[in-house]
């Protein structure tokens, strides 16, 4: 007998947002939240739909552009959350890591099993709590890319030393010089990003959406400053990403201006919103 199919990969549509938006907490101990581990299935790749994201970012043709599998790791991840084994809202969540990671092709038509992994290490030393997520896209058995996310739940007590950040402060010194590339977020450039990615997330949209969420003004989604700074990577050096791993620094305010800059390979990079990092981190490219 053949095992069941694993059920559809969910749409990231108004349904989807407002279950993520309005799930409520639950009283729980992180200790008692238990590894969650989800399967879904994706038919097959939408290459309308990359092809419109790989045009407005301006990758070049070939590969499914590294960062368009967030997309299909993000339906994961919400629906991975929205179990009720995990006590938490949604919303309000800060993405602050990611790494993502090309293993392979899939062939047109092929479906694509997606297996997320929900962890959550213990709290930090001054109480800050996330989650892990964890994610296999595989076709046929073989693996196609993995995505990594970490996401803040909750904040601790900020540390009162600063040494352990002067190595990172002395690299993120290093890349200065000429930006790689420099673009400016105009205040339609989150409802864009939405309608390619299906993130209706309210912070990204309008200054009033953003206000009601809390934010002072809308900001433009995390993945949306990695794209492009992966698409002006891959276009300086003229080969293809298979492997980004970033940090979320700062969020970006519509209407800002934005410059990459990378050392001499592009192996290392931060892109900066306004005057302060807001992403940094290595690109491994073909």
């Amino acid at each position: 007998m053949s095992p069941p199919l694993a059920p559809a990969l969910p749409a990231m549509g108004l349904s989807l947002l407002l279950r993520a938006l309005f799930k409520r907490a639950r009283p729980a101990p992180p200790s008692s939240v238990p590894e969650l581990v989800t399967e879904y299935r994706l038919e097959r790749l939408p290459l309308a739909d990359i092809a419109r994201y790989r045009s407005a970012f301006g990758f070049a043709d070939g590969p499914v552009p590294l960062t368009w599998w967030y997309l299909c790791a993000q339906r994961a991840h919400l629906a991975t959350m929205l179990d009720r084994r995990f006590p938490f809202r949604i919303a309000g969540l800060v993405h602050m890591e990611n790494v993502l990671e090309e293993h392979g092709a899939v062939p047109p038509g092929q479906p694509l099993l997606l297996r997320t992994v929900l962890r959550l290490p213990p709290p930090s030393a001054g109480g800050a709590l996330r989650c892990v997520l964890e994610t296999i896209g595989s076709a046929d058995g073989a693996p196609v890319f993995t995505c990594s996310s970490t996401y803040l739940i909750r904040r601790g007590q900020r540390s009162q030393g600063g040494r352990a950040r002067e190595p990172e402060a002395a690299v993120l010194a290093a890349l200065a010089g000429a930006p790689l590339a420099q673009w400016t977020l105009d205040p339609a450039a989150g409802r864009r990003y939405a309608r390619l990615s299906g993130d209706w997330n309210p912070i990204h949209l309008y200054g009033w959406s953003a206000r009601l969420l809390g934010m002072r003004a809308p900001i433009i989604h995390g993945m949306h400053t990695l794209a492009a700074g992966c698409a002006a990577l891959e276009n300086t050096y003229g080969r293809h990403a298979v492997r980004i791993a970033c940090r979320f620094r700062a969020p970006v305010a519509l209407g800002t201006s934005v410059a990459l800059y990378a050392s001499a390979d592009g192996a290392t990079f931060v892109v900066h919103g306004g005057d302060q990092p807001a992403v940094s981190g290595t690109c491994t490219l073909a």
